[in-house]
């Protein structure tokens, strides 16, 4: 999965759980400035990652997530993560 098609998911997911407008969501969106979501909806969000990624995203990554691309940013580690296991495995 591209880093493009990571950002396409995250904003179809983010627009359904959250109800947000998509052209609100951009990489550089903070996720509790501009986007308005609070501790609750950062806990949905983690659910929704592991969802995504086939694992559970560590709390170090979660507590470093501020903006849209920061989300991106874990998706696409874990999935990278995730395939480099698969080439080897």
């Amino acid at each position: 999965m591209t880093r493009d098609e990571i950002f396409a998911e995250l904003s179809s997911t983010m627009c359904e759980m959250f109800e947000l407008s998509r052209s609100d969501i951009t990489l550089d969106a903070d996720l509790r400035n501009d986007l308005g979501l609070d501790s609750i909806d950062a806990v949905d969000m983690a659910v929704r990652l592991q969802q995504l990624t086939g694992k559970k995203v560590p709390l170090s990554d979660l507590v470093t997530i501020r903006t849209v691309s920061d989300v991106v940013d874990v998706v696409e580690r874990h999935l990278a993560g995730l395939e480099a296991r698969k080439s080897t495995g």
